[in-house]
């Protein structure tokens, strides 16, 4: 064990020396060669490199593991590991459940032991508004309401400059409006890189927020890790799933408006019964000869063999926006899994949803929404835990973990815990 001493200095500049005292010599590598392979020979790539790096004796590999495989490792395990791995299954599990149901609540185990778990805000959050084609005050609401009412102190906004330097007036009005505490005129990957990692001007943040063009987004990507994002939010996407009893007139006024958002907005429309297609053509046409703001966008048209398989190919898109406009919207909604916002019935268009609703307009995009969900207050919070353990549980513990740290190779992990359980007799 090698201990230092540190001066006790501005906590600005203590966390420096601390980084720099733990740091280790980061070691660069180089991984393009094993992503191409991957892309090109897919599973046969992955059994090489497996056999290469991880398993050079093995006569022969399978990517995938049997169950019953796994069934039969269970089975021939030490009744006292499994015993331990069965206490935390079913501890972490009762945790789990009061988090998903309360903002701080202490869960009492049978072994004694207390868990508190709850969340806090981060410290501050920076908001990404769109520029270019339009301006994004609806963005600024989006963000920023969202982020105050999770409870974040410092709400910074970033959006582009026209022309002129100047960023447009409504956005600035409603910044004003949400109390925004900074606004920086600028855009682009340099505004993400500026607010995850700080300028002379511009002092980081714990979580970025808000839509944006692919520079931003491969900024985002660039950052995640040193901070927080909601998710890759831009260009945006609109899916409608129509049928027999659709107002065809209005779900091509819908795929319409999306494409004002700009050429790269991919658009597709899913019917669930024969001849409908053809017709919603024409009324898209129609409209977006009326509207000089409609971008000239490409729109995929498919026709479902049923219902049930709409709704798997809608879960594979993964659309930032899903329009349901059939007679069964109400039914079918709770069925889809990987949308960002649901739009259920006729009546209701996305544009509600983009502006008014209520619900929020910052929405996983490229398909992201299989790993991420709309922006929220969860967005701009951070789980907390605090456990407590008195003499009984550490007694009712101890031999439980001490057989599943030996199993794992950490004999030292078992000992602290041991010792507190015999703190009179020497502990080995």
């Amino acid at each position: 064990m090698k201990a230092r001493r540190l001066e006790w200095a501005a906590p600005d500049r203590l966390v420096g020396e601390i980084r720099e005292y733990l740091s280790h010599e980061a070691r660069q590598v180089d991984v393009s060669e094993i992503a191409a392979a991957v892309a090109e020979r897919g599973d046969a790539a992955l059994l090489e490199l497996t056999a290469k790096f991880d398993a050079p004796e093995a006569e022969s590999l399978s990517l995938r593991v049997g169950e019953e495989i796994a069934l039969d490792a269970l089975n021939a395990l030490d009744p006292a590991v499994r015993e331990a791995l069965e206490i935390a299954v079913a501890n972490v599990g009762e945790v789990a459940e009061a988090q998903l149901h309360a903002a701080e609540k202490t869960v009492e185990l049978p072994q004694g032991q207390t868990v508190t778990v709850g969340e806090v805000p981060v410290g501050a959050a920076g908001i990404y508004a769109p520029g270019g084609r339009a301006s994004y005050p609806s963005t600024v609401v989006m963000g920023c309401v969202t982020a105050r009412r999770a409870g974040v102190e410092r709400v910074v906004l970033v959006a582009p400059p026209g022309p002129d330097g100047t960023i447009d007036p409504t956005t600035l009005a409603a910044a004003a409006l949400c109390e925004v505490d900074e606004i920086y005129a600028v855009g682009g990957a340099q505004a993400i890189f500026a607010l995850a990692r700080g300028t002379e001007t511009i002092r980081p943040v714990d979580v970025i927020a808000g839509p944006g063009n692919a520079w931003v987004q491969a900024a985002k990507r660039a950052v995640f890790g040193e901070v927080g994002i909601d998710s890759l939010a831009g260009p945006s996407d609109l899916t409608v799933v129509i049928g027999e009893e659709t107002n065809l007139k209005w779900a091509a006024l819908d795929l319409c408006a999306q494409a004002e958002h700009g050429e790269e907005s991919p658009l597709v429309a899913v019917a669930t019964a024969p001849g409908l297609l053809d017709r919603l053509e024409a009324e898209v046409e129609a409209a977006a000869a009326a509207n000089p703001s409609v971008n000239d966008c490409r729109l995929a048209l498919v026709e479902a063999p049923s219902v049930f398989e709409a709704i798997a190919l809608v879960d594979l898109i993964a659309p930032e926006h899903l329009q349901l406009m059939t007679a069964d919207a109400i039914a079918l909604a709770g069925k889809f899994r990987t949308a960002g916002c649901v739009f259920v019935g006729n009546e209701t268009g996305t544009a509600f949803g983009d502006y008014v609703a209520g619900s929020n307009h910052v929405l996983p995009t490229d398909g992201t929404g299989r790993i991420f969900g709309p922006l929220s207050p969860s967005t701009f919070r951070r789980g907390t835990a605090r456990v407590s353990l008195n003499a009984d549980a550490v007694r009712r513990l101890a031999g439980p973990l001490d057989a599943l740290a030996r199993a794992e190779g950490l004999p030292v992990h078992g000992l602290s815990a041991t010792t507190r359980a015999n703190p009179d007799q020497e502990t080995k």
